[in-house]
This record gives C-alpha cells, sequence and structure tokens, in this order.
C-alpha cells in the first residue's frame, strides 16, 4: 500500500484554502485542483510498504510538540503550485526527527529536504498572469496521522489508518 505521515487541516484552514483555489479558478487557472477532503501537510512520504503498524509505531515514538501552522507566502515545485508555512522551528525539527527514525527502522521516506507546503494544484495551467491571495489561516497542530493513498474511479483517495 502507499503511506505518507501528514498533518491534517483544521476545517478553518481547508476553508481558506478552498477560498484561494476558487478564486484561482475565477482567474482563469486550470490544473488539477487538489480536493477539499485531500488538502494535508506531507511531513514524509513513504511510497509502497507493506507495513503500516511499524510505521505507526515510529509515529508513536517521536513526541509531537504542541506547534501552530499559519499560511504564509506559495510557491512551486516545477508545475505544481502550493500553499507556504510561516516559519516555524519546531515543525521542522519535529519532521527531522520523524523521517530520522523512519530510516532508522528500515521504512523508507523520501529523504529531500523538508520544505513545509500544502499543495493546492497539480499540473497547474494559466494563459494569463494570475494573483495569488493567500489568505490568513492558522492552526494549533494536535496530531499527525498515517495516510493511505489509492486510486478509485479514477480519483486519489486519501483514507487515514
Amino acid at each position: 500500500m502507499r503511506l505518507f505521515i501528514a498533518i491534517p487541516l483544521s476545517d478553518q484552514m481547508k476553508k481558506a484554502l478552498i477560498h484561494c483555489m476558487h478564486d484561482l479558478k475565477k482567474q482563469g487557472v486550470s490544473g488539477n485542483y487538489v480536493p477539499a477532503q485531500n488538502l494535508h501537510m506531507t511531513l514524509a512520504f513513504i511510497g509502497e510498504y507493506d507495513d503500516p503498524q511499524k510505521v505507526k509505531s515510529v509515529i508513536d515514538s517521536i513526541p509531537l510538540p504542541k506547534f501552530r501552522l499559519s499560511l504564509s507566502d506559495k510557491g512551486t515545485f516545477g508545475n505544481i503550485l502550493w500553499a507556504g508555512i510561516k516559519g516555524n522551528q519546531k515543525l521542522k525539527t519535529y519532521a527531522k526527527e520523524l523521517q530520522s527514525a523512519l530510516t532508522a527502522s528500515g521504512i523508507p521516506c523520501g529523504r529531500k529536504k523538508f520544505v513545509p507546503h500544502i499543495t493546492l494544484i497539480r499540473k497547474v495551467y494559466a494563459k494569463k498572469p494570475y494573483q495569488i491571495h493567500m489568505p490568513k489561516a492558522d492552526m494549533t497542530v494536535e496530531k499527525v496521522a498515517l495516510m493511505k493513498s489509492e486510486r478509485r474511479n479514477g480519483k486519489m483517495v486519501y483514507t487515514q489508518l
């Protein structure tokens, strides 16, 4: 099964991001918009792995500090448009500790430099320049979740395990 570890977003944070995406659609920006129910912030991408219980044990072994997520800027990775998160040392330290613990346990995870972000649109395309109006929104992080991603009826579905 295809797994990743993520921070589930609060309803307020999702509403703010959905408002931003609606604004982009009105400006003629096309692409594969992330469905509201799939909005999240990935901490570690594991990929194909068949022992979710082992991953959960690693998650449980790393204490989650209390911290806030606040939307800030926006950015791109190639043709992916994302919402950024204000600099947060507790978040970055937690993500680094989590990835190190996964690797030490023999669980594969992407070891790219962690860039805190929330993907909004994949394969973004616009015929003319557009403005991204990033709303102000923040939330307190209360948990992380092990997620499974699978394609159903041509759509990506994320399920919390």
